[in-house]
């Protein structure tokens, strides 16, 4: 998971980029990157960290030009402490081209061996995007017939990527002098949405960004979600031009992407984030009824603020107080997409504080968005305890996470997920709770898609069923292996 934009305008974009990537700051905090392209032109920065922290004055003074992309990263492939492993990349043939990616690759083994042997290209990190860059670059250099490159050219260069690369991608490119390029991977798994504003003037200004809620800052309007497997291509002077490059696309978005990556007030692919993560609530408060009776529950809490919206429907549901007993500190991070599980750990205490009067003598239901490795909630049963309550019932809007997420969530080894071999009265005894209810798969399936002609979801670490259809066990060890490593 990251957060990816891109933006053609009339006027410079460095600060357009700068205040995007702000909003996008929830989908990765490891590093950052801007690029624009001033005429033929590139000028790049990037570095480890958040971005505020990232760019200085000088910085924003030198991204010069009204054509940009900007990163924010949570790392899945690469070193997270290696500044080279920060987005964009960039080559220089043919013309020279940027790219940003969110998504994650599951043919990485076999690029590398052809880039190398096939295409006589060298990468320079362990990034998989940088692969993605070298295919793009490899395809488009073969489609150049002659000094001038049309769209025509770009969009069967995109169609040659389909065929060599698996995996999830949603991709923005800048090609020197030419324009910027987006596409999304066959089947729809990272979210891209393209906006649009006129100037005074009449003249068109363009955007693609991760989330709709980008788009809505900067007063442009949502024109919609690039469709899987197209590719969107928008020229110096605001022309744009579209064409479908998959043979088969289908649309099978992320569910992870609304239990917790996305921010409630983004609609992704027609589904707004916080009415699916209310539907959530009320299913999974359907199911709770089923497994207790309400007499045994004095409160409902959320674990802020994801899992906020459920939280309110499972209480107005059940006819059960609602109450906010644990205070955020907004300054730490999101505990999930830490690197090590040392941070996480050590960042739940600074992340989380209990509020005793809220908990003393109660029994608790918490509610959280999902529970991956336990860490946090582990903590937070014991923060519960301390505080004084009860007992503690522990309840997750999403099902189970048995499985590794190999489409962009570093999820990689099933030895790290507290679900993994456990039967659910098990988990409850390894968070240290009295009760543990989970949402059931069709049911969040059905809170996601209600009212969309949407007929199939990533679920695949819920279920173990990888929807590109390549994702073999061979191939699920060798990720634990290197990754664990």
């Amino acid at each position: 998971m990251c957060g990816i934009v891109g933006i053609v305008s009339t006027e410079p974009v460095n600060q357009q980029i700068y205040d995007s990537l702000l909003l996008l700051q929830h989908r990765g905090q490891d590093s950052t990157g801007i690029a624009t392209a001033d005429g033929p032109v590139f000028h790049m920065a990037k570095a480890r960290g958040q971005v505020r922290e990232a760019f200085r004055t000088r910085d924003m003074r030198s991204l010069i030009g009204d054509m940009g992309l900007g990163h924010v990263r949570y790392t899945t492939k690469g070193a997270a402490e290696r500044e080279e492993e920060a987005q964009p990349f960039y080559v220089n043939a043919p013309y020279g081209i940027i790219l940003v990616h969110n998504g994650n690759l599951t043919n990485t083994r076999e690029l590398s061996g052809d880039l190398f042997s096939i295409d006589r290209r060298h990468v320079n990190s362990t990034s998989d995007t940088e692969m993605l860059l070298n295919v793009l670059a490899t395809e488009l250099q073969g489609q150049i017939k002659g000094l001038e490159l049309d769209p025509d050219q770009v969009f069967e260069a995109v169609s040659q990527v389909h065929e060599r690369v698996e995996g999830s991608y949603a991709v923005i490119a800048m090609i020197a002098g030419y324009g910027l390029l987006a596409f999304r991977d066959p089947f729809g798994i990272r979210p891209l949405i393209l906006g649009r504003r006129m100037t005074k003037a009449g003249k068109p200004e363009w955007i693609v960004a991760s989330e709709s809620l980008v788009l809505e800052n900067g007063d442009y309007e949502i024109v919609r979600d690039v469709d899987p497997g197209e590719a969107i291509f928008i020229t110096l002077d605001g022309e744009m031009i579209s064409r479908q490059c998959a043979t088969n696309p289908r649309l099978v978005p992320c569910s992870f992407e609304y239990v917790y990556l996305a921010r409630p007030d983004s609609v992704m692919n027609g589904i707004s984030v916080y009415e699916a993560r209310l539907r959530m609530g009320d299913r999974l408060a359907t199911t709770i009824a089923t497994h207790m009776s309400k007499g045994d529950i004095d409160v409902v809490m959320p674990i802020p603020d994801s899992s906020r919206p459920s939280a309110m429907q499972v209480a107005q549901k059940l006819g059960i107080e609602y109450r906010e007993g644990f205070y955020k500190n907004r300054y730490v991070g999101r505990t999930f997409i830490m690197p090590g599980q040392s941070e996480r750990k050590r960042s739940v205490r600074q992340k989380l504080n209990a509020m005793g009067t809220e908990f003393k003598g109660k029994n608790i239901l918490i509610v959280d968005d999902s529970i991956v490795r336990g860490t946090t909630s582990q903590q937070i049963v014991e923060m519960a305890r301390a505080a004084g309550a009860n007992k503690v019932t522990f309840t997750s809007a999403a099902p189970p996470v048995r499985f590794p997420h190999v489409y962009g969530i570093n999820m990689p080894s099933r030895q790290e997920l507290i679900a993994h071999g456990r039967k659910i009265p098990e988990i409850a005894r390894e968070l240290g709770a009295d009760h543990m209810i989970y949402q059931e798969v069709a049911d969040l399936q059905a809170a996601i898609t209600q009212g969309t002609s949407i007929e199939q979801l990533d679920m695949s670490c819920f279920t173990g069923d990888y929807v590109t259809g390549t994702v073999t066990e061979e191939y699920l060890e060798w990720v634990e292996k290197t990754q664990l490593s």
